[in-house]
């Protein structure tokens, strides 16, 4: 059996990941067979790390344990890997989920909370397609590519995002209390969106979710809806309506019932192209306002932003 590769950054969640993996690490020997560790804080070395796997040892199936920005640096790694040998014997992808959020795992329904129902799952875990969201956006006048398992959000999001990823030691409500602090704070910004090349919508935006998965936040549902494997996003807009109607209508995105909101529309497409409704009647782009976004949980911004879906891209365990 090849050996498996861990990439594991135990000051995710606080040190959660690192406590959890004293007791998941002989589990994990017993269940896996040999595993190759590799610790590490820094998401820019996640790369590195894959390819002398790769390459050197030989291995093929590589599993994260950390958070939010230790699976996206990891799931980007593995995509520019498979492209880079042409996707020949390509590197598979797993997530034990011990992060803050969670989310990919809730939506999937894999065992979040018991470490015996998470190594059991992982141990008989098989690689499916799945379909993976491609942004592109500008960032000083550079164009950046960024890959995405999840879902991206653009808008709200973006401010709670940078208020959670200042909190070291978060808390299960730290979600929350984020959402509602940046729903009396922030500013809807007035976007105009493309979905397949025509125009959607445009005005005063709260959200948009690019949404590949079904849940973020912690629990929030933003897309119930979403499948990973069918070659489209689900999109969710919510219209920028007053902010007392917006805390009041928190709630449902739990269950997913904001679906039926009248600030809510939602539908599915391939390609999404979102740029700020000021640019396009002035020729002074400079003079707008970067979009916020996030990504998987990590924080980015743009003028112009670009999603694309990406069919059955990475194997992952599922």
């Amino acid at each position: 059996m090849q050996p498996t590769l861990i990439i594991l950054n135990p000051h995710a969640a606080g040190g959660r990941a690192g406590r959890v993996w004293q007791e998941l690490e002989p589990i994990l020997w017993e269940r896996l067979g040999e595993l190759v560790v590799v610790v590490t804080q820094r998401p820019e070395e996640v790369a590195g790390h894959l390819e002398t796997a790769y390459s050197d040892y030989g291995i093929r199936r590589v599993i994260a344990i950390g958070g939010d920005g230790t699976n996206h640096s990891l799931i980007n790694a593995v995509i520019a890997l498979n492209e880079k040998t042409a996707a020949h014997d390509p590197m598979i992808y797993g997530n034990i989920p011990v992060g803050t959020g969670r989310d990919w795992a809730r939506g999937r329904g894999i065992p979040t909370g018991d470490l015996h129902a998470m190594t059991a799952w992982i141990a008989t875990a098989q690689p499916q397609p799945v379909d993976i969201g491609m942004l592109t956006l500008d960032e000083n006048s550079d164009e950046r590519r960024e890959y995405f398992l999840n879902i991206a959000s653009v808008g709200l999001s973006g401010s709670v995002t940078k208020r959670v990823n200042r909190v070291n030691n978060r808390r299960p409500w730290t979600f929350l209390t984020a959402t509602i602090a940046s729903i009396l704070t922030y500013k809807p910004q007035p976007l105009h969106i493309e979905l397949d090349g025509q125009t959607w919508y445009e005005g005063g935006t709260y959200l948009l979710a690019v949404a590949n998965g079904t849940t973020f936040g912690r629990g929030m549902k933003i897309a119930p809806n979403a499948q990973a494997s069918d070659g489209q996003f689900d999109v969710i807009l919510v219209k920028q309506v007053p902010k007392l109607e917006i805390l009041t209508a928190l709630q449902h995105v739990y269950d997913g019932s904001h679906l039926t909101h009248h600030a809510v529309l939602h539908t599915r497409a391939k390609n999404v192209s979102v740029t700020a409704a000021s640019k396009r009647a002035s020729a002074a782009s400079h003079e707008t306002d970067p979009i916020q976004m996030e990504l998987d949980g990590e924080f980015f911004a743009g003028r112009t932003l670009s999603f694309q879906v990406r069919p059955g891209l990475v194997q992952i365990l599922s």
